[in-house]
């Protein structure tokens, strides 16, 4: 496979849409267009002709992949889009993966996103966790939520990333970015130096372990702004993932560190919308009196319900209460928002509760198993 044949495959996945081409030994194209992952029109590419391809596009990091079987690295197609790229062996030879990485940075209002997440953007401490399973767009949110800030205030902000995914100019903010395996060695080495050269606001692309965790902790215990990245599901399971890296006799003491310093977390779902596209369904926390007191007290059951007892009041929300939003908007249809809700049972009584509340029709109640309570 030549560079121009690989260029052709990018500049397809672009005109698509799509978010991922996948290159494999043995097998021919595919690529993940709307959450789908769907083959291409390609020959079956050799063991041969990938190698030749990975020299071409590694240069002198191809011996580094030999030796460490896989690899991270950024890929430019042109001036409006970049990929982030991983290289790796399996069975049949190597493979590749590419995800897209428009350079232009989108906007929180062009992402459509809850206005609440401007919010943590005007912290000026703590620490911001946005989480998500891979390929949820928790780095997106992320970008976008830097961009808001580089645009408003006048900060130094350094990220550690691996590899860097959306590229800032420097606005109002002084913006350095850290490449690991290229800039840096490591999450924690980098994330230790931070705190040397006066920075303002620190993103790290993801929380790794528990040196890394422990310095964040510290960084944003100190006064310093930290936003970074979970695989999990919510708010709940944000908060024992944190606390559980750590050894019991250590997990009082960053129970009460993580009460203090959590802003909020930030969990997303990637939804498809009626036009075809997708959208972010987010939970969101704040920390409020009541929310600290919580994981003070290792209440963390009790998180849900709070979340959602303080939509009016704080703009927190559970998912199933953002997917009633999103139905009621007209932008993402029932039968999608029920396949994407954590309560099914409870998505439909809050989403019948909406439509009342503003003198929409309700209707296939008894298909649902609801009744009217009037």
């Amino acid at each position: 496979m030549t560079r121009e044949e690989l260029v052709r495959y990018l500049s397809f996945l672009v005109s698509k849409g799509g978010s991922d081409l996948h290159i494999k030994a043995g097998d021919g194209i595919r690529m993940r267009i709307q959450g789908k992952l769907i083959p291409v029109e390609s020959p079956k590419l050799t063991r041969e002709s990938i190698v030749e391809l990975l020299k071409e596009i590694l240069r002198n990091r191809f011996e580094e992949m030999v030796r460490k079987k896989e690899i991270d690295f950024n890929y430019k197609l042109n001036e409006n889009y970049r990929f982030r790229g991983n290289a790796f062996f399996q069975i049949d030879g190597p493979s590749l993966v590419f995800r897209t990485i428009p350079l232009n940075i989108p906007t929180i209002e062009e992402l459509k996103l809850p206005q609440i997440i401007k919010k943590f953007t005007e912290s000026e401490r703590g620490l911001v966790l946005v989480t998500g399973v891979t390929g949820s767009g928790k780095s997106t949110t992320l970008a976008a939520m830097i961009d808001e800030i580089n645009n408003k205030k006048a900060k130094h902000i350094i990220t550690i990333e691996d590899p860097v995914e959306f590229v800032h100019k420097d606005k109002k903010c002084l913006i350095n970015q850290r490449s690991l395996g290229e800039d840096t060695l490591s999450f924690s080495n980098a994330l230790r130096a931070a705190l040397r050269e006066d920075p303002d606001i620190i993103l790290v692309g993801e929380m790794r372990d528990l040196e890394t965790m422990e310095i964040a902790l510290h960084a944003a215990e100190t006064g310093h702004l930290v936003f970074s990245t979970l695989h999990t599901l919510d708010a709940k399971e944000t908060i024992n993932r944190v606390i559980g890296v750590f050894p019991p006799s250590e997990q009082h003491r960053i129970r009460m560190t993580l009460g203090s310093v959590l802003e909020g977390v930030i969990s997303q779902r990637l939804v498809p919308t009626v036009d075809g596209k997708r959208t972010a369904a987010m939970e969101i926390m704040i920390k409020t009196p009541r929310v600290k007191e919580l994981i003070f007290q290792g209440r963390d059951e009790e998180i849900k319900d709070t979340i959602e007892e303080g939509k009016n009041i704080y703009g927190t929300q559970s998912f199933d209460q953002h997917l009633v939003d999103l139905v009621i908007e007209g932008r993402v249809d029932e039968k999608t928002a029920i396949e994407y809700a954590s309560s099914r049972d409870d998505f439909l009584l809050k989403l019948r509760k909406a439509k009342l509340e503003k003198g929409l029709e309700v209707v296939n109640d008894a298909k649902i198993g609801l009744k009217d309570s009037n």
